[in-house]
């Protein structure tokens, strides 16, 4: 449904995002009341995305993908744009994302028009996941907790999954 060549992710970060070496720009009195964009087109995590992307487009995927530093401890917000193959209303992809991920305990397809917020996934495991659509385009806005879902909580989740638990043992209250 979408143009594999044309996907843009524009990535906010904490400090926490920075790894467990310390870096100056990573310390927070350093990225405080500043924005800035690190390791463009060359990111490590790069690789990856565009590798799993392609095995569910069938074909070679390449992206753009800027992250950016923001003066908050954890959490990341993305915002992805991509070209549409053809017209398709925001309430049908509303809808067949909501289809997508109706089984998936961490993945929280937003209510339509909803936005997702970095504080509303704070210290969980959960994704929040909202769309627009814009001439065309499809603007895909995510936010985990960068401590929990991309680290730590998904380490339990994909643990639970090898040893056949219940994928969200341990994770949810």
């Amino acid at each position: 449904m979408i143009q594999p060549d044309s996907i843009v992710v524009d990535s906010k970060t904490g400090v926490s995002g920075g790894g467990k070496n310390p870096q100056s720009a990573f310390h927070f009195p350093e990225c405080n009341e500043n924005l800035m964009a690190y390791k463009v087109a060359s990111h490590q995590h790069e690789p990856e995305i565009e590798q799993e992307l392609s095995k569910m487009a069938g074909a070679s995927v390449n992206i753009v993908f800027v992250p950016h530093l923001v003066p908050m401890t954890r959490g990341i917000f993305n915002t992805i744009y991509t070209e549409l193959r053809q017209p398709l209303s925001q309430n049908d992809l509303h809808d067949l994302y909501r289809e997508y991920y109706h089984e998936e305990p961490f993945v929280w397809m937003l209510e339509f028009n909803q936005v997702p917020q970095v504080k509303h996934v704070a210290f969980t495991n959960f994704c929040d996941i909202g769309l627009k659509v814009s001439h065309n385009r499809l603007i895909l806005l995510s936010a985990i907790d960068n401590l929990i879902k991309g680290a730590a909580g998904q380490a339990v989740q994909n643990m639970n999954i090898m040893l056949g638990l219940d994928e969200a043992a341990g994770l949810l209250n």
